[in-house]
């Protein structure tokens, strides 16, 4: 199998990026990985897509961060290829890192996407449903039973009357936007700052103003899905608990939250259970999922983390069956080459 890895910018890769754990395992498992970056693509007169790829070389290595040496080292070698011949692509880029410095390339992987589509490649997460899926508002299209109640608006009148509605006790952040970028909570201690918070998050477009789940306070759980299901390895689940650092009201790992260990009991498989449906009907093939008490705070879609913390506090390596899951979406392609669409091999 090839294997192409599609990021935002090898500069910004690290050795504990889920994305790295997963090329690892592809190299482990004898396929041939690539990487490309939205400066790649090529779509030629001749209307075949090429890209100028980054190759790594065949072999194994001990673990993600000796693969990682070789990803940066002089061993790697960029090469123009026909893409066509790539069996998979894998987006694993965050459209919102791109959108404010370099707005052409935030949905560059969603738009050749579709292109390598239309050339035989599985393209993984379906990249018609990610074009739906570039703000939060894919968000609202769950069922209200798992959604804090939430209003997107530009109005700051809007926002103040749903914050009296829940007596002062709600989040506010931007439409647009990742990793916990732009978040406030709004309370009866910082009431009189709600304009200046509104105006911070307004000069970017739409806020969303939503309902403070009390649960949060002891931070939030990341379940990842996989072709519609809690990824689990015999009973340990791909989760953990990401716990706020302290005076801070944002449990995203990078921007200081705790990775902990967590048991996933009926209440978190029932909130899976309810968005199953729309995951697989979208062809979402690898999703991280936010859940807090009964609650998801987020769907994200794009490129979930945490993978290799997951792995470490369950003691065993859940890129593992993503990888072999792959696999299997190939070996269907070759074995119905004309009876599913990309959005059907993406979930089976």
């Amino acid at each position: 199998m090839r294997i192409a890895f599609f990021v935002n910018d090898l500069a910004t890769e690290f050795a504990n990026y889920a994305t790295t754990l997963l090329a690892w395992q592809a190299r482990q498992r004898g396929h041939e990985v690539f990487y490309v970056t939205p400066d790649d693509w090529v779509l030629e007169s001749d209307e075949t897509l090429q890209a100028h790829v980054r190759s790594v070389p065949k072999g194994k290595s001990k673990d993600h961060h000796e693969f990682f040496k070789v990803l940066r080292s002089d061993k790697t070698k960029r090469e123009k290829i026909d893409m066509s011949q790539i069996d998979v692509v894998l987006l694993r880029n965050d459209p919102a890192n791109d959108a404010q410095e370099r707005p052409w390339a935030a949905e560059s992987g969603i738009l050749f996407g579709r292109e390598a589509v239309k050339r035989g490649v599985i393209v993984l997460n379906d990249p018609d449903s990610l074009g739906r899926a570039t703000n939060k508002l894919y968000f609202q299209s769950f069922p209200a039973e798992v959604r804090a109640e939430t209003i997107i608006t530009r109005y700051p009148d809007d926002i103040k009357a749903f914050a009296k509605k829940h007596k002062d006790q709600i989040i506010l952040k931007p439409l647009q936007g990742s990793g916990g970028s732009g978040v406030f909570k709004v309370d009866s201690g910082n009431r009189s700052n709600l304009n200046q918070m509104i105006e911070a998050i307004q000069r970017d477009g739409y806020v969303i103003a939503q309902e403070y789940v009390d649960a949060a306070k002891k931070g939030d759980i990341r379940l990842f899905m996989l072709n519609g299901h809690p990824l689990a390895i015999d009973d340990r689940y791909c989760a953990l608990r990401r716990e706020q650092a302290k005076d801070d009201i944002r449990s995203n790992i990078h921007a200081g939250g705790k990775a902990r260990a967590v048991e996933i009991t009926d209440r978190e498989l029932k909130v899976a259970e309810l968005i199953r449906p729309k995951l697989i009907a979208d062809g979402m093939f690898l999703v991280g999922i936010d859940i807090v008490g009964d609650k998801i705070l987020e769907v994200n879609v794009f490129s979930p983390g945490n993978l290799v913390s997951c792995s470490e506090m369950a003691g065993v390596d859940f890129s593992e069956p993503i990888i072999a899951a792959v696999e299997r979406k190939v070996k269907a392609k070759a074995d119905y080459p004309h009876d599913f669409s990309n959005r059907h091999l993406a979930i089976i």
